[in-house]
Parts: structure tokens; C-alpha cells; sequence
């Protein structure tokens, strides 16, 4: 295909500005779904984003208009799946950066359009949903200009509910963007920026080309796993896959060559041929690290094999997870996961109870602390439980972020306040406009993953928007905080917390614990404690079995003979009793943290 007919772009907006409804009226205006087969959300396969109304995965398109092919990538907007549209962008040459006319900027639209910007893309502003009786065009126009230097005049007004403006847009998108460099002749270069997993044809890789062409009659060579693969389909999607006989430079298309296991076709992969290799691959992509961490544990023992299986099939479809296997003396066998963020491990666990019908029990999510021992050795630790004695420690690190806050004037002093409880330091407060202030801080990773958010909308009442990026370790003072029912710590309630909160934390799962544990023949002490320090106890009361209630009378003598015997039976239970845990407690127990 002729590089001046193709134009690469991808929609790049933050969460709930209309992406996926645009993306819906794009398909419509281009004729690429029939009006019979139109359905809200079309590009969203997933159940799940249709129920919460959000994206997931990036999801291409190639679509037609006015003699030109357009490549169209949809992609997330929340924060927690940023590294989708990091990838989407390597395959794109411009963005449609999509503002709320009714909100205006917001945190995650700064985060990506800056992210578009070092990337040296063409940048196409519009402002969505004008329609809408709050709708401020205008103000949000000068707000892009003065914030993105983007020219006011040059913003364009849609309505992607309605479809106004949205052919222009299309119009703006052949004109601004510009066709893709590559040469057919060179070796071919693939670079593989996303891929799913197939039950039946195994993976499935979206593919950009950059130089070359590849052929569905060629064998193929992966050059950072270093396989080769005949393709069984070369193809396009319209959405719906098309097969074609080769992909030339610039297209943007998905590859199936029976690959079973995903690994070998990671994202950032690249593509030659086995015949002509390229002498360097593309430049790839980082790996997404994973910041949250916690334990997933079947409430049934025996679905052990089954968790393993299914977290082995999702990490096909989604590599942005981690997971190892570990044992709790409380909750069994389990495996401990690494995920990008709260929302992504909520994602991760409700697909694996929905698609793989798993019961299961999450821990308390947690960090990854840096532990320097006595002996100057540093060890990661993401697991409470694995920390060291702390006479064995020198010092903890623990990962810090830069948090931006976008949010109306009026809610300076809340969110300052919020801020300031979650021992942030402030790094900067910019006014966009009269009304809307930008805010910059540096809090503890652990501070946030728990509820700043919710804590945040609630607040603010919803108008606050959030992004964050990983800014580096910092040693604090840090403790961990066990639990110990009659005496023995219970895993699965061990945190590590600044020494601040640590009373605070102690207290509040003590006193919840009373209310969830059933009473026993025997008293039973709940204490938090950091090392041999107890710092906060409840106690779950004995039951009192009436013994004397049988006897009719007759000497005192024989009713003091009964209720001896009673004590020391229950100091013997006392000392080699076992306190039940129902599975109801952890769970409830555990929800404190939600």
C-alpha cells in the first residue's frame, strides 16, 4: 500500500471523557461496522469493561475514509494501565488527545498528552461532549492553549454521543498526521505491541510494520526469544479480522503463528524474517513493575490447582501481573501477586472468580520495601511476613510517588489537608485558571494504594482527578504490625506501617477481630504487637457453662469442689487450646483495609 494513504493515531484521553463512545462513531461514520450490527462500547470485548464502563485493553482498528487507511488504536484511560497507552503510542504517528467540554483538563490528560509530546507526535485537540448543557467550550479551549500550548482556534468541538464534528475531526486526523517513514525493500521490522491469547489459535499479536513486508509465506524469526514460526494468518481488523496475504511498512495489523505460550511474543517483541533478518531489533518496551502486591488464597484448600491453572491462563491475556506461590500458616496454600495498582487487582481477581469460578480471599494489599540488614545486605521484601527481626535491620526504604492533583479552587485546603495526612511533602501548586488549580506532592506508595483515592473523590465531591509516576525510595520509620491470637501471630494480618500509625492500626483490627471471632471455652487474647511489644489487646470473653446447675442443695462444699474442677479444666484448655478462625472473620477482617 502507498505510506501517503496510511495515517497511524491512537485516542488518548483521561477516564470517562467519551474515547470508547468516539471510537463507536468513528466506525459508524467510516462504514467499517454495519448500523444492524452496532452496539455501544463495540471495541470493548471484555465483559467486564462493558459491566464497569471502562477500557482495559488497547484495542486497533483500521478504518477508511476518503481514500486514505487510518489505524486507529483505542486505549484506557485510567492511571492504572498507563503502559497500554505507552504502547499504543510507539505504533502511532499522532493522537487524538479527547477533552471533556463539561470538566476540562484533567490529571490523566496532562499525563498523556505530555506523553505524546516526548514521543514528538502530532497532537489533534477536541473538546467531547458539547452537547451537554454544562458544556464551556470556549473556556476549556483557552484553558488547552494556555495549559498545552495547543492554539485555541485549532480545538475542535464533537459531540461523540450525537456524532457532530466528528467527520472534521477525521478530516483534521488525514491532514495533521503525518504517513509513516519505512522502505519496503529493507529487511522486515515487526514491532509487536500487544498480544492476547486464543484458546484455539494460540497467541494472537497486534503488529505494527516499520520497514520490510511481511508475508504470509515467509517464516518468521522472533528476535529477542530467538524462535522462528510459520504464520498460520496475517491480517487486519475491520474490526473484524480480515486475512491478508502481507502487511506492508506502516500498516497495522495482528499475526497468528501458533505460538502456545505468550511469552514468546511479548509486547516490544520484534518480527524479521528467518531468511533476510534485520541486524538490530526495534527499540522494545520497559516492563510494567508491579507496585501493589498481595495474597490470593482459594477459600477451598482443594481449588489450589485450579487458582494455578487459571492465573497461568490470565497472565496469557494480561502480562502486566506477577505471581508466585506462597503459604500462609492461616489461609493454606495461595500465591503472592504483583499488580500495577488497586483497580488492576481488582480487575485481575473478579476475572479470575468470574471466567475461571474461583472463590477467593485477597490479603491486605502491600509494598515493596527495600530492608537493609546489619550486615549492609539489601533485601526486597513485599510479603509482611518475610521481613526480618528487627534487631537484624539497619534501615527500611520504602517506594515514594509523585502525585498530581487536578481539582476546582475551592478544594485547595481539602486536598491539602489529605495530602499533608498521609505524610506528603508539597512539590508545587499551579492555578491553570481562576477556577481549576494543579497540585503536586510526594507521598508514600503505601499511603496511597489503600483509599486515597476514594478518600479523595469523596472530598471533593467527585471533581478531583488523580495521576501518579513512581519517584524512588525513602528511608522512614517503619514497623511491622502482628497480630497474635492467644499468643501466636496470624500471617494474614501482619502489615508493616509507619510507627505513627502503628497504634492506630493495632487497635482497629484487635477490636474488629472481638467482634468477628466466636467465643471459646476459654478466654481468648487478640494483641497487636510490634516485636515482643504489645501495644493494643481486646479480649474475646469465655463462655460460662452453669456446672452447679444440677445440684438441689446440701452442703456449699460440694458446688466450690465443682467450680474448682471447672478452673482448672478451662486453665488446661487455656494452655493447649486452638482458637478456630472462621473463613467469615478473614474475610471480613481483611475488608478493613478495602
Amino acid at each position: 500500500m502507498d505510506l501517503e494513504r496510511i495515517r497511524n493515531t491512537s485516542i488518548i484521553a483521561h477516564i470517562d471523557h467519551g474515547k470508547s463512545t468516539l471510537a463507536d462513531r468513528l466506525l459508524e461514520l467510516t462504514g467499517a461496522v454495519d448500523v444492524r450490527d452496532m452496539r455501544a462500547q463495540y471495541l470493548d470485548s471484555m465483559e467486564l469493561e462493558r459491566e464497569r464502563g471502562i477500557t482495559i485493553k488497547l484495542q486497533s482498528v483500521r478504518l477508511e475514509w476518503k481514500d486514505h487507511v487510518i489505524n486507529l488504536i483505542d486505549t484506557p484511560g485510567h492511571v492504572d494501565f498507563g503502559y497500554e497507552v505507552s504502547r499504543s503510542l510507539a505504533a502511532c504517528e499522532s493522537v487524538i488527545l479527547v477533552v471533556d467540554a463539561a470538566q476540562g483538563i484533567e490529571a490523566q490528560t496532562l499525563a498523556n498528552c505530555y506523553l505524546a509530546m516526548e514521543n514528538d507526535m502530532e497532537i489533534v485537540a477536541c473538546l467531547n461532549k458539547i452537547d451537554l448543557p454544562a458544556a464551556e467550550p470556549v473556556k476549556y479551549a483557552a484553558e488547552i492553549e494556555q495549559v498545552l500550548g495547543i492554539p485555541a482556534e485549532s480545538v475542535l468541538h464533537i459531540s461523540a454521543k450525537t456524532g457532530e464534528g466528528v467527520a472534521e475531526l477525521l478530516d483534521a486526523v488525514v491532514a495533521t498526521t503525518p504517513c509513516p517513514q519505512g522502505n519496503p525493500a529493507d529487511p522486515l521490522q515487526a514491532l509487536i505491541f500487544d498480544s492476547h491469547f486464543d484458546q484455539y489459535r494460540g497467541v494472537v499479536s497486534s503488529v505494527r510494520v516499520v520497514n520490510g513486508v511481511m508475508s504470509s509465506k515467509s517464516k518468521l524469526r522472533f528476535m529477542h526469544a530467538r524462535t522462528t514460526h510459520d504464520p498460520d494468518e496475517i491480517g487486519v481488523r475491520t474490526p473484524a479480522n480480515q486475512p491478508v496475504g502481507e502487511l506492508g511498512p506502516g500498516e497495522t495489523g495482528y499475526l497468528i503463528a501458533g505460538i502456545k505460550d505468550v511469552g514468546e511474543a511479548r509486547s516490544g517483541e520484534t518480527v524479521t524474517t528467518d531468511s533476510n533478518p534485520a541486524a538490530e531489533p526495534l527499540d522494545g518496551y520497559a516492563e510494567p513493575k508491579p507496585m501493589v502486591f498481595s495474597g490470593l488464597y482459594p477459600i477451598e484448600g482443594d481449588e489450589f490447582t485450579d487458582l494455578r491453572e487459571a492465573l497461568e491462563k490470565l497472565r496469557l491475556n494480561d502480562s502486566s501481573f506477577t505471581y508466585e506461590p506462597e503459604t500462609s500458616g492461616a489461609l493454606g496454600f495461595g500465591f503472592r501477586c504483583g499488580f500495577l495498582g488497586l483497580l488492576h487487582m481488582e480487575i485481575v481477581r473478579e476475572r479470575l472468580e468470574r471466567e475461571f469460578g474461583l472463590s477467593l480471599i485477597s490479603t491486605a494489599p502491600s509494598v515493596e520495601y527495600r530492608v537493609t540488614r546489619n550486615d549492609q545486605r539489601t533485601t526486597v521484601v513485599s510479603n509482611p511476613s518475610d521481613l526480618p527481626p528487627a534487631g537484624e535491620i539497619t534501615s527500611i526504604a520504602e517506594p515514594y510517588l509523585k502525585v498530581s492533583v487536578l481539582a476546582p479552587s475551592q478544594y485547595t485546603g481539602t486536598v491539602m489537608d489529605l495530602c499533608q495526612s498521609r505524610r506528603g511533602k508539597m512539590l508545587k501548586m499551579e492555578y491553570l485558571s481562576p477556577e481549576r488549580v494543579e497540585i503536586s506532592y510526594r507521598l508514600p506508595l503505601a499511603e496511597v494504594v489503600i483509599d486515597f483515592f476514594d478518600q479523595l473523590k469523596s472530598r471533593t465531591q467527585g471533581y478531583a482527578s488523580l495521576d501518579y509516576e513512581p519517584d524512588g525510595y525513602e528511608v522512614d520509620s517503619l514497623v511491622r504490625v502482628d497480630v497474635l491470637l492467644h499468643g501466636e501471630a496470624v500471617d494474614a494480618f501482619s502489615t508493616i506501617v509507619h510507627r505513627e500509625d502503628a497504634y492506630g492500626y493495632g487497635k482497629k483490627m484487635a477490636e474488629k477481630l472481638k467482634e468477628l471471632i466466636p467465643r471459646q471455652q476459654f478466654e481468648v487474647p487478640i494483641q497487636a504487637a510490634i516485636g515482643g511489644k504489645i501495644i493494643a489487646r481486646c479480649t474475646v470473653r469465655a463462655y460460662r457453662k452453669d456446672v452447679t446447675a444440677k445440684l438441689y442443695g446440701g452442703d456449699v462444699t460440694r458446688k466450690n469442689k465443682l467450680l474448682q474442677k471447672q478452673r482448672r479444666g478451662k486453665k488446661r484448655m487455656k494452655s493447649i487450646g486452638r482458637v478456630d478462625i472462621p473463613q467469615e472473620a478473614f474475610i471480613s477482617a481483611l475488608q478493613l483495609h478495602d
